[in-house]
């Protein structure tokens, strides 16, 4: 008899022991089995520091400071659309045939352009740029090639014909280990995502 009446205690005791395994703002809390502590464990990200800035001249500060605040605009629409392609891709492999991958690509094309047309009129064309190295340094691949691999050799060359008319490069590479403009780069986009700038 009394180990009927135990029985649903235990169940109780459980439910709230898994209770406290779980994430709560961003905090990982347990119970320890052993002592039945409550223990709170924080899981912080990688961290990089760097030294502070230092600029030869004023037309050096000037340039960084300008590269700040078109990364600080692009960076958020290079992730975006990264995550985009990402699930596009996942999407598009559901479908059975080819044209009705293209249909569905063309349509999304369409869509795309008339969402986002507004706000890239509003890019400067350095934004612009930045938008091409930042969509690079995302996806490791060229916004030519992105756009060959979804709409085609035709399209692509369209859209690399039209982005050199506005002085963009669909072909233009991210390297922050060879180039130095992209060390820079690659290091404002890292201190903006560690919320240090």
């Amino acid at each position: 008899m009394l180990i009927f009446m135990l029985l649903p205690i235990s169940a109780v005791a459980q439910q709230e022991v898994s209770a406290l395994n779980k994430v709560y703002k961003g905090k990982y809390h347990f119970v320890d089995e052993a002592t039945g502590d409550t223990l709170c464990m924080i899981v912080f990200n990688p961290i990089t520091i760097y030294p502070p800035e230092r600029f030869k001249n004023a037309k050096e500060e000037k340039f960084y400071w300008k590269t700040v605040r078109d990364v600080r605009r692009t960076l958020p629409y290079a992730k975006l659309i990264c995550a985009t392609l990402i699930e596009t891709y996942e999407y598009i492999e559901t479908f059975p045939t080819q044209k009705e991958r293209e249909a569905y690509l063309k349509e999304m094309e369409s869509a795309i352009f008339n969402q986002y047309k507004p706000i890239m009129k509003g890019f400067t064309r350095s934004q612009g740029k930045m938008l091409v190295k930042l969509i690079d340094r995302e996806t490791n691949q060229t916004s030519y090639n992105i756009v060959k691999a979804f709409l085609g050799s035709f399209r692509a060359g369209f859209w690399l014909t039209f982005g050199k008319l506005f002085g963009v490069n669909m072909r233009a590479d991210y390297k922050p280990d060879k180039n130095k403009e992209d060390a820079i780069i690659e290091r404002i986009c890292v201190r903006i995502e560690q919320g240090t700038l």
